[in-house]
């Protein structure tokens, strides 16, 4: 299959790409991240995945909007984490599927699959919704279980490791984390 891979970052595109690549797929990748914040943040991640593309030979599609702005107009007064991170979710997963369905990809997945951080279920529940609503198939898989690899792969790569998820709140959870430990 031709697969859209939504790439949330480097260093979790490592093992998707890989397995997709293993089973036989045809492998582009797709950068639209405006969630990520600061703007210091964004470029360090992207230039990472520029490095990555350009180590593995991976065809890429950047969509290159850094978006604090709406990002925060539509979170801010929101307390609940689950709701920042669907609103997320469903901005960046929307734009993937729209732009699978218009460039004729077999299919679209993400890496957000790969991450033990993030909320597996919701991403695969909206995922599948917006494969009916674009009529474009989800490619399901969880990439989960290649998280130890992917670690790997990405230091062995020398790629770029975040601390954090992406947006300010979650950068703001992890210093409070790191200044309690």
């Amino acid at each position: 299959m031709n697969i859209l891979l939504h790439i949330c970052c480097a260093p979790c595109a490592c093992y998707p790409v890989e397995k997709l690549s293993a089973d036989g797929h045809k492998v582009t990748g797709f950068w639209f991240n405006p969630n990520i914040h600061p703007y210091r943040e964004y470029l360090a991640r992207l230039e990472g995945l520029n490095l990555y593309v350009s180590k593995v030979a991976l065809p890429i599609e950047i969509r290159d909007e850094y978006g604090l702005i709406p990002f925060l107009r539509a979170t801010v007064e929101q307390e609940s984490k689950p709701f920042r991170c669907i609103y997320c979710y469903n901005v960046r997963l929307r734009t993937t599927a729209e732009f699978a369905r218009e460039h004729k990809f077999d299919a679209f997945t993400t890496t957000l699959l790969y991450s033990k951080y993030q909320l597996h279920d919701t991403i695969k529940e909206i995922c599948e919704s917006l494969s009916k609503e674009f009529g474009v198939a989800f490619y399901y898989e969880d990439f989960r279980v290649g998280w130890y690899r992917g670690i790997k792969i990405s230091k062995e790569l020398g790629l770029y490791r975040q601390k954090y998820c992406g947006c300010i709140f979650s950068e703001e959870e992890a210093i409070r984390t790191s200044a309690k430990k």
